[in-house]
C-alpha cells in the first residue's frame, strides 16, 4: 500500500499551472491575493461530480461574496471538461490534470476504498487555499452530496 501525501493546514499549497475547460492554462499564482477552493474529483459528468459541481455553482455567488474563487480539477481532457461545463452550465474553471501530477501533489490521487475494494483513483478532496497560497482547510474522502453545505459550514459562511 501506498502512503498518500496529505496536505495539512499551514503547508505551501503545491503550485500548478494546467488548461482549463477552456483550452487557457490557469496557474494557482494568478489566484494570489485571492482565497481559493480548489477541489478534485474522479471523472466529468458521472453522477457523484455532476452533484458535486452543481452544487459549487449553486454557492457560487454566496462563496464569492465571501471572497474565495473555485477551481475544479480531474484527469479528465479539456475537451471533456468543457461537456461538462456547458452540460450543466458550470460558472467556475475546471483544470485538466491528465498525468495525475498535481492531484498527487496535493494528495488526491492513490489509494483508496471503492465499495469495499482497495483501488487507485482520484480521492474526492477540497482544500481551502489563502491569499498566500497556504493551506487553510484539506479535506479528503469527502461526500459528493453535501459536501458544499458541510464546507460552508466549516467556512463559517451558514
Amino acid at each position: 500500500m501506498t502512503d498518500n501525501v496529505r496536505l495539512h493546514p499551514g503547508d505551501p499549497a503545491p503550485d500548478f499551472t494546467l488548461t482549463t475547460d477552456t483550452g487557457d492554462k490557469l496557474a494557482l499564482t494568478d489566484l494570489r491575493g485571492r482565497r481559493v477552493v480548489l477541489y478534485a474529483y474522479p471523472a466529468a459528468m458521472t453522477p457523484g461530480c455532476t452533484t458535486q459541481a452543481c452544487d459549487f455553482r449553486d454557492s457560487l455567488a454566496s462563496l464569492k461574496a465571501a471572497g474565495y474563487e473555485v477551481v475544479g480539477i480531474s484527469p479528465d481532457e479539456p475537451a471533456a471538461l468543457a461537456k461538462f461545463r456547458d452540460r450543466d452550465a458550470l460558472t467556475f474553471p475546471l483544470v485538466s490534470d491528465p498525468d495525475r501530477a498535481v492531484l498527487t501533489a496535493y494528495g488526491a490521487y492513490g489509494e483508496k476504498k471503492l465499495y469495499g475494494k482497495t483501488v487507485t483513483g482520484v480521492i474526492r478532496s477540497t482544500f481551502v487555499i489563502d491569499a498566500e497560497g497556504r493551506i487553510v482547510l484539506a479535506q479528503y474522502n469527502v461526500k459528493a452530496t453535501g459536501h458544499v453545505a458541510k464546507l460552508r459550514r466549516d467556512l463559517g459562511l451558514g
